[in-house]
């Protein structure tokens, strides 16, 4: 068994990386090509074709996590066909490759992609993201992913509530232009403070030519007044961190597994919506055990039966089923932020589909015939 497993293994693992190379070469293209619009602006003329290619480089993590289920899929199928259609995989069913044991053959390489897909999820991805988006903004000036109102982000500490305002991130990584407003157990606006930029350090924020204004407007309408002072710098003191405030400005599917689950309590904390973070978090979760399903869609190929056909159909098939488990995980998403339904249900419920799917056609095609 060590023989065949190794067979299987060797060319499902060349098929799979051959169909990543080709996508991921695809996206690289598009990626360059989107990004030419964006060289040679007054405003980013450092922003060269040598900095695009950086940047492009830096999303195929990105394209690489999305993409892996598709291509494992795809690949599975390629290798499964070619054997049959040489009938290879007759030979090893004729050597005690049964059906139980042939899936547990690919669910033991299905486990390993779902660990590669968790990694790249979790760790490389938003990190390279992080970078890439830096980088950019170094050469471009600054970014903001959110509208021309910037980021908003709220946080409750006993009787005050801030709302916090970020307009962009700057070249160093600095925020440019944070706002600041303090209210009352009332609800009344107490203090502001405008700040032309912002460090995060891990317990505090480091504010920069700071304009503290204080309004003492509860008292008679001819004592009310505003008290504004300029410091030069003053630290804020928050639980607020890089990761929230980078959720907040870029997507939250570019956070990590543990990062945004913080995010998520910190909103449930102060009485905001988490909706759309916990699909969010609940995919992060399911979508790399889609490898699983994946494989498990790809058996049934090695028991079909064909010698003069080709297996280009085959595997176009395999492109359409992964194309729809992509578009159907979307469409959830949105459904389920827009129609309040459980967020794990309607980020389990694509990979659930395709289980059956797959256990179907297994069912049908390997066990029955």
């Amino acid at each position: 068994m060590k023989t065949i497993r190794r067979l299987i293994y060797v060319e499902a693992l060349k098929a799979v990386a051959f169909v990543t190379l080709g996508f991921l070469s695809l996206f690289f293209f598009f990626d360059f090509v989107d990004e030419l619009q964006s060289i040679g602006k007054p405003e980013s003329l450092a922003y060269g074709p040598a900095q695009a290619l950086i940047y492009v480089t830096l999303l195929i993590p990105s394209h690489l996590y999305e993409l892996l289920p598709i291509t494992v899929l795809i690949g599975c199928i390629f290798v499964m066909a070619r054997l049959a259609q040489s009938s290879e995989y007759t030979i090893l069913r004729t050597s005690g490759l049964g059906p139980w044991r042939a899936l547990r053959t690919l669910l033991l390489l299905g486990v390993g992609f779902v660990f590669l897909t968790f990694a790249i999820g979790d760790y490389i991805a938003p990190a390279s993201e992080r970078t890439g988006q830096l980088l950019k903004s170094r050469y471009q000036g600054s970014y903001s992913l959110v509208g021309n109102t910037g980021a908003w982000l709220k946080e409750k500490r006993e009787n005050v509530s801030y709302a916090v305002n970020v307009l962009s991130i700057a070249r160093d990584g600095s925020l440019k232009n944070a706002r600041i407003f303090e209210f009352d157990a009332n609800g009344y606006v107490r203090k502001q403070l405008v700040a032309s930029s912002a460090r995060i350090f891990d317990d505090h924020w480091q504010l920069s030519d700071v304009e503290l204004q204080d309004y003492e407007t509860r008292s008679s309408a001819d004592k009310a007044r505003i008290v504004t002072t300029k410091v030069p710098q003053l630290d804020w003191p928050t639980t607020l961190t890089s990761e929230m405030v980078s959720v907040a400005l870029l997507r939250p599917d570019r956070m990590g597994t543990l990062d945004l689950f913080d995010y998520i309590r910190h909103l449930e904390a102060n009485g905001q919506t988490a909706q759309r973070y916990e699909i969010q978090f609940w995919r992060k979760v399911f979508y790399p055990l889609s490898c699983l399903v994946m494989v498990v869609l790809a058996l049934p190929f090695a028991y079909l039966h064909f010698r003069q056909a080709g297996i280009t159909t085959y595997v176009f098939g395999g492109v359409m089923i992964g194309i729809s488990f992509f578009l159907l995980n979307n469409v959830f998403g949105y459904l389920g932020n827009l129609s309040n339904w459980s967020p794990w249900l309607t980020a389990a419920a694509p990979g659930l589909i395709y289980s059956v799917m797959s256990l179907a056609a297994f069912s049908w095609l390997v066990l029955r015939r």
